[in-house]
């Protein structure tokens, strides 16, 4: 506080909110560019594709699908109850997405465990005796379920990171555009989840 009363806290809201919308496009490359990778290797191998898409859960897939869906239902019921006024219910909502994002990453380790114990993992002997389709339908399968749970992880830090914000006071009902990015960023999180769900466990 200066002399003249509290000191003004520049805010770009309008920068941050394209700033979001600048990185999300770069991720939207990124997987883009994967989803082409599997589009041309499964027009190249589509037997094989077929075949190795039915050694994964499906069931596993869709609890993984429905909790994600509900996860972002919750998130953006944060920002609606932050900018009502509604803190605590903010806080409580951000808390149960990143309780349902833990039991994606919970539901993801097991589904890769159970293959690692199956011998299917990346350079095992018993992949690289499958036929070729099979190995590049795995691999695709790793690096982008992988990359895709690294996403997860950023977005429970995100989220936290807000959580923090907001029991501090420095998010609130007049200043919440940070919470909005997080929350897009979390539902890019999804989105690219409803799309790897089909590609790995429903087309077969």
């Amino acid at each position: 506080m200066n002399a003249t009363g509290p000191a003004h806290v520049h805010r770009d809201d309008a920068g941050t909110r394209m700033g979001m919308w600048l990185f999300l496009f770069t991720e939207l490359i990124l997987f883009g560019g994967l989803f082409i990778v599997y589009a041309v290797y499964r027009f190249k191998h589509p037997l094989e594709f077929s075949l190795a898409a039915k050694d994964l859960d499906t069931l596993v897939g869709t609890v993984n699908t429905i909790i994600l869906l509900t996860s972002s239902l919750t998130v953006a019921m944060s920002v609606t109850a932050i900018q009502d006024g509604r803190k605590r219910l903010s806080l409580i909502l951000l808390a149960v997405t990143v309780l349902l994002a833990l039991a994606f990453l919970v539901n993801k380790y097991f589904e890769w465990g159970h293959k690692i114990r199956m011998g299917i993992y990346p350079k095992s002997p018993a992949l690289l005796a499958m036929p070729p389709g099979e190995v590049l339908y795995f691999g695709l399968y790793y690096v982008m379920t992988g990359l895709h749970a690294l996403h997860v992880i950023v977005g429970m830090v995100i989220l936290l990171v807000m959580m923090r914000a907001i029991a501090s006071g420095k998010i609130d009902r007049s200043s919440h555009v940070r919470l909005e990015a997080g929350g897009l960023y979390w539902h890019l999180v999804d989105i690219i989840w409803i799309f790897l769900f089909p590609l790995f466990y429903l087309i077969h």
